[in-house]
């Protein structure tokens, strides 16, 4: 199994013990415990310690609190139910998947929040020490800098999109005045704005290519900034409606999108190289990565195991049939929108008016990349098959399971530290097909829609590609595949609300269980209309969603974390709703 070399992400002595989260934690004013402080840093490799510090952060989640955002981006919305052993496994998920019990004294918000943070301080840190360095003393110090700052708007990003209303704190703020920064200083877009200005930063300085594997490199930084860029282009009300889709927003993230199109990566031939372990990792479509490592040591984060920096965030993700604990089950609904028409497209107007039969409809490929069900096989193995049993609360949550985040148990990278399973698979935290999509998406929103469609045509011919690997044991395909481009006049009328439907449509597939979907609904401003609706759909066949509603104007944000308040001695101000 592969180490990670070059001292990459490997957690030294130089990374400070930060305290635990509990909760009653105490946000923020923690500082280091028997490791190096800013002020005895006086060397450029005592200095890259920080910035190593930063990056372990990405991987220091846990099964409840997952950077994947499986539980924040799938669960919370219409492409996953929580799973698990039943409704009270987890109970604080089944409250964020219903929405009606949803409260700021839940446990995981405040992890969330807290752990979100710790990485912000991490890069402030590092940023105030490499502050010190000239770059005759430090040749790197630009290029540090950058990362520094692209990792500081990554977590920016995702604190932003889930609680709206946060402090924001750079380097130049003292800790001890941490809590005095207020969470209603900024609007979103001066948020956004300020997340925006740490991606062109690192677009500035940072390289095009990166010498180790896993640093942010000036391309990441152009798909990060694209993806800000199209959160500020939909400006929203105080209810989170559309008010505006800004034109200047969206020309950014076509200017983005296209230096990232120009810049050699590129969609791989086959859909499932993306969410294969070993030689596929950190791939041609892979435009940064959080890398994880066995066997050498290191000690992870999720449970003081010492055999390496496994992925711990989805750990609970994995089927009961080859490890445990079946959360995040994929939903009818999503498993629905696979199936294609006589044309080989989506049924974008009607696609859950009937459940997808297998023996008789035919499907986009992408399903059997994404979803397991019984009777097929389990992640391109023809003679492990899928079964029941692998399901564990099937009256509840069917007996689908997720799959691009796991690994064949036969791999060496899929660790048993008892009695769960991880693996150290590396986790793509942005796509070159979610950047084609950002710019098909802002394309289309300034009515230049017949320049969107070789985007998402280019998304599905490589999905259409990608059934080499979906065969059973008797060499039979896996299921009736029928995927084909748009064909304006013969398919689509390729008008701006039809490629809208379209672009939406194809995100949803491309992008599935990826931890992408509850944001799309929250920055289109359809996020009550879509999950009520799935609700109304599902609520005859799943008991979890007797009674579930999302409220509009509250619901596309999560509460700020009481225990926060608290410590904020009453300065944070809660989110409307709560």
């Amino acid at each position: 199994m592969k180490k990670i070399v070059e001292n990459r992400y490997k957690i030294i002595l130089m990374i400070w013990a930060m305290a635990m989260v509990s909760s009653c934690s105490n946000v923020l004013d923690v500082g280091p415990r028997g490791a190096l402080n800013e002020d005895q840093v006086s060397n450029p490799e005592q200095a890259e310690g920080f910035v190593i510090a930063a990056y372990s952060q990405l991987g220091n989640d846990e099964m409840n609190r997952s950077f994947s955002m499986y539980q924040y981006g799938n669960v919370r919305a219409d492409d996953a139910y929580k799973g698990g052993g039943g409704i009270n496994d987890g109970d604080v998920f089944h409250f964020m998947e219903t929405f009606t019990t949803s409260r700021p004294d839940q446990w995981n918000y405040d992890v969330m929040w807290y752990n979100i943070y710790v990485g912000i301080r991490r890069c402030n840190e590092g940023l105030r020490i490499l502050d010190k360095f000239t770059e005759d003393e430090y040749p790197l110090v630009a290029v540090r800098k950058g990362e520094l700052r692209f990792l500081r708007g990554y977590w920016y990003l995702m604190l932003e999109n889930l609680f709206k209303n946060i402090p924001y704190i750079d380097e130049h703020v003292a800790v001890d005045d941490y809590k005095l920064v207020l969470n209603n200083e900024f609007t979103r877009d001066e948020i956004l704005e300020k997340i925006a200005a740490d991606f062109e930063y690192a677009v500035e300085v940072l390289p095009a290519t990166q010498p180790q594997v896993g640093r942010a490199n000036r391309i990441a930084a152009y798909a990060f900034l694209a993806k800000t860029r199209l959160f500020q282009a939909y400006e929203q009300s105080a209810s989170h409606a559309v008010s505006n889709i800004n034109p200047t927003r969206l020309e950014q993230v076509v200017a983005a999108a296209d230096q990232v199109v120009a810049s050699g990566y590129s969609l791989q031939p086959d859909f499932a190289n993306n969410f294969l372990p070993g030689s596929y990792e950190n791939g041609m479509e892979a435009l940064i990565s959080v890398q994880y490592s066995a066997n050498d040591g290191v000690t992870s984060s999720g449970g003081g195991d010492t055999r390496g920096r496994v992925n711990f965030g989805d750990i609970l993700t994995v089927p009961q049939g080859i490890g445990c604990c079946d959360f995040q089950k994929p939903s009818q609904t999503l498993v629905n929108a696979f199936r294609t028409n006589a044309n080989g497209i989506p049924l974008l107007d009607n696609y859950n008016q009937q459940n997808v039969d297998f023996a008789i409809h035919t499907v986009d490929p992408r399903i059997d990349h994404t979803v397991s069900r019984p009777g097929a096989p389990w992640k391109y193995e023809p003679n492990r098959v899928v079964t029941t049993s692998w399901s564990r609360a099937t009256a509840i949550y069917g007996t689908y399971n997720s799959m691009k985040e796991n690994v064949s148990p036969d791999c060496d990278c899929f660790i048993n530290i008892a009695p769960f399973f991880g693996n150290t698979k590396a986790r793509i935290m942005m796509r070159y097909a979610n950047v084609l999509l950002f710019k098909a998406e802002a394309l289309i929103e300034l009515g230049r829609q017949d320049e969107a469609l070789p985007l998402i045509n280019e998304v599905r011919s490589r999905a259409a590609a990608s059934t080499e690997r979906l065969v059973q044991a008797n060499g039979q395909p896996t299921s009736n595949y029928a995927i084909d481009q748009y064909v304006p006049g013969e398919n689509i009328v390729w008008n701006q609300e039809n490629a809208r439907k379209a672009m939406r449509f194809e995100r949803r597939l491309e992008l599935a269980l990826e931890g992408e979907r509850f944001f799309d609904l929250m920055r289109w401003g359809i996020a009550d209309q879509t999950l009520n609706a799935f609700f109304n759909a599902e609520r005859g066949t799943r008991s979890i969603y007797q009674g579930a509603n999302f409220t509009k104007g509250r619901d596309e944000f999560l509460p700020i974390p009481q225990n926060q308040i608290f410590w904020s001695e009453n300065r944070y101000v809660q989110n409307p709703g709560y």
